[in-house]
């Protein structure tokens, strides 16, 4: 099978600089299925998806599955979409993350509770010296939050920290589950894809002259539209 050319956007984003660098991705929802496809387009090869669930009818809306994905595990439906759109493989596991997990240099952190991603945070992420950024994303019905951290640097976990709540706080549909509306979610992946190459760009500068500095906090909403950005520096 031929694998994806990303000659388009190497000026942007090059695969081959990147190199072996693992990419956690937990959770396959909304915002993680369409960001596991995007690292994908950008030629990343070394992509870890985290996920228990399966695809249900009402993923199809939101999510990047189809509808005959419906009963399958969402990280196998994931890993055979990616295969036919970039001739890449992902590493998947169908599990639960649940903190004792040992993650890699980039970890998008995209579950369904803050709880699980509290858990996680303290366990297999924090203060630990072999993950370099983490990413994590909010959404709902027409806005977002888009959070980019160091875990190893003190103001960025305490930053972070300090954007935590409870889980009782979050907005539900009619079906009491978490609203999700599809186009929200592809910007926020989107929007989450962008702040790994701008992490990247940034941190592989040779004269450190990008022009860029990274944002680490980002909210949005999409009705009206607006946006404002954060440093936890």
């Amino acid at each position: 099978m031929n694998t994806i050319n990303t000659q388009r956007h190497l000026d942007v984003f090059s695969n081959v600089a990147f190199g072996d660098r693992r990419i956690d991705v937990i959770g396959a929802g909304a915002t993680g299925s369409r960001i596991a496809v995007s690292l994908a387009k950008l030629g990343v090869n070394n992509i870890h998806v985290w996920d228990f669930d399966k695809v249900e009818a009402h993923n199809i809306a939101n999510q990047a599955y189809a509808i005959c994905d419906i009963g399958r595990f969402k990280v196998d439906a994931l890993h055979d979409l990616v295969r036919a759109q970039t001739g890449l493989t992902l590493n998947v596991h169908n599990e639960k993350v649940d903190g004792t997990q040992i993650l890699g240099d980039v970890v998008f952190l995209l579950t369904d509770t803050m709880s699980s991603r509290r858990l996680i945070w303290d366990n297999s992420i924090r203060f630990k010296m072999r993950t370099k950024l983490m990413i994590e994303t909010r959404m709902g019905a027409d806005q977002g939050r888009c959070y980019t951290v160091c875990p190893i640097r003190p103001s960025h976990v305490k930053g972070w920290e300090e954007t935590l709540y409870n889980d009782d706080n979050g907005q539900l549909s009619a079906c009491n589950s978490p609203i999700s509306v599809g186009p929200t979610a592809e910007y926020l992946a989107g929007l989450a894809v962008w702040q790994l190459i701008r992490w990247f760009a940034i941190e592989n500068a040779a004269d450190q002259t990008t022009g860029d500095s990274l944002d680490h906090e980002i909210v949005f909403g999409l009705r009206p539209f607006f946006h404002g950005t954060r440093s936890f520096d």
